[in-house]
């Protein structure tokens, strides 16, 4: 059997507009203290493939628009909903206290795998993703409802943080995407 690639204008992809009145996943995503300009690019284009409503860029995050943002983004600055805040731990506090169950994705002493977290479908997430060196801060790991880590078995001590997004992502979106459907 054949594989044909399909065209771009054969993917039934939705507008920039369509995108912004569409429903969204009960998700939002918190950027502490991030450096890098192209990791929040792609925390942006994976944030639109999954359809998450909103993106918090937070501390010293690079916000848009930024040429280095712009050129691994392609486009999802337009499409995702983003706010800047200052204290990331004000704005996980604010959430939590808002009904949000706000998830640390980070390597702690008690964090559970990924695939061991069950998602409830009817919940509503924050997950905070932190700096490239230093993680996500201790005071909002406290604060945090769950603490999960993606397992790893090489020898590197940790994953690229937008690679890390892309993996969360996916398996959160496979259960809160019936929500998009029913």
């Amino acid at each position: 059997m054949k594989n044909r690639k399909l065209k771009l204008t054969e993917l039934g992809r939705i507008s920039t507009s369509e995108y912004k009145s569409a429903n969204k996943i009960p998700l939002v995503v918190v950027l502490d203290n991030l450096r890098s300009f192209n990791n929040v690019g792609s925390v942006f284009r994976t944030s639109d493939a999954f359809r998450i409503e909103k993106i918090y860029l937070c501390g010293y995050t690079p916000v848009p628009p930024h040429r280095e943002i712009t050129k691994t983004a392609l486009g999802a600055t337009e499409s995702v909903d983003w706010e800047f805040r200052e204290s990331a731990l004000e704005l996980c506090s604010e959430l939590k206290s808002g009904g949000w169950k706000v998830l640390s994705i980070e390597q702690t002493e008690n964090s559970m795998k990924l695939g061991e977290y069950s998602v409830d479908e009817n919940a509503k997430y924050c997950l905070v993703f932190g700096n490239e060196v230093d993680g996500v801060q201790q005071e909002i790991v406290d604060l945090s409802d769950s603490v999960i880590e993606v397992p790893q078995i090489g020898t590197k001590h940790s994953l690229n943080v937008s690679v890390c997004f892309g993996i969360v992502m996916w398996e959160f979106f496979g259960v809160l995407a019936r929500k998009l459907n029913s």
